[in-house]
């Protein structure tokens, strides 16, 4: 069995309760942890966006989980901001930290007031911030003039070995051209032929180190409210490339969904009353080739979704405690 962690939703709960659900996690026994990196929620329903770099030293000092974080340097984030963070978070907590690189969502980048760009140019510009970045936490003074502009800048704290730099990707087409840069690859979950044939381009490329899958569930007492939870806070979810890309309005997207039946949020999370059912999907991806697991509970409130977990779900499982990298 793959590790299995939690994954911490900026964009549904405040940080402070946040945090205490991250440390109930591994009480109950996830082994690792991630969180997302939104300055706007997927609906005005979910309501929060805390800072997720200010949130992971918390979360790192406070249990020990490992935590990753998706991040889209480029416009929102200059990449030697990103370079620092991730170099103060390893060099503290060495080993017990990595950052999934995507190129983002104009939801949250528009804010610069800059042109939202072509899929194929944000590619661009995110494999010319990852070499930006690994040339700082190699201790190099960068100047760059391309699709980002650095002059002269030097990470002085670093740690002794860079975190490993991973891969978004919800495309077998993404995957592949990430093949040639990341350290690993980070995906979503998908029906298990589509996410064999997503493991297999990544690798297929020459794709190197760990595979994550994020996989969104909604559990409560019965089908139904957990079809309700679903329903009100992972609705806006519903909705695939090139769409989730370039609407850059939190209204938008509740307007969009407020028109799809309510059972299409089964699309976008795995809905279920049962334990046993749970156990079963995440065993149906822990067959597959991959390394870990992080799962996303799509309500506000955590508590009974991590004790029902706790109780009835990763008992069943083999579950892998995540080591921290030498």
């Amino acid at each position: 069995m793959p590790v299995v962690g939690f994954h911490a939703s900026h964009e549904q709960i405040d940080p402070r309760t946040l945090l205490q659900a991250a440390k109930r996690a591994e009480e109950v026994g996830f082994t690792a942890g991630m969180c997302s990196d939104h300055l706007v929620p997927w609906s005005e329903r979910q309501g929060q966006s805390g800072f997720a770099w200010s949130w992971l030293g918390a979360a790192l000092a406070s249990t020990s989980l490992s935590f990753g974080c998706v991040n889209a340097p480029g416009q929102r984030y200059h990449p030697v901001i990103i370079a620092q963070a991730v170099a103060t978070l390893e060099q503290m907590f060495p080993g017990r930290y990595w950052v999934a690189l995507g190129s983002g969502e104009a939801l949250n980048e528009h804010i610069t007031g800059d042109k939202w760009p072509r899929k194929e140019v944000r590619n661009q510009r995110l494999l010319e911030c990852v070499e930006i970045m690994r040339a700082l936490l190699a201790g190099e003074e960068v100047s760059h003039d391309g699709l980002v502009t650095v002059d002269r800048a030097r990470v002085w704290t670093r740690p002794e070995t860079p975190p490993p730099f991973l891969a978004t990707a919800v495309s077998e087409q993404t995957a592949r051209w990430a093949a040639s840069w990341a350290d690993g690859l980070a995906t979503i979950y998908k029906p298990k032929e589509e996410l064999q044939k997503m493991i297999e381009a990544y690798r297929g490329a020459g794709g190197r180190g760990p595979i994550a899958v994020q996989v969104h569930v909604s559990w409560a007492p019965t089908d139904e409210e957990a079809l309700d939870i679903a329903h009100d806070q992972w609705g806006t979810n519903i909705f695939g490339q090139p769409f989730n890309w370039d609407v850059d309005d939190v209204r938008i997207f509740d307007q969009a969904a407020a028109k799809a039946p309510k059972d299409a949020v089964r699309e976008a999370a795995l809905i279920s009353s049962d334990p046993a059912q749970h156990v079963a999907w995440l065993r149906e991806v822990a067959d597959l080739p991959i390394d870990e697991i992080y799962v996303h509970h799509v309500g506000q409130q955590q508590d009974a979704f991590l004790d029902t977990y706790g109780t009835h779900v990763l008992p069943q499982l083999d579950v892998k405690p995540k080591v921290a990298r030498a």
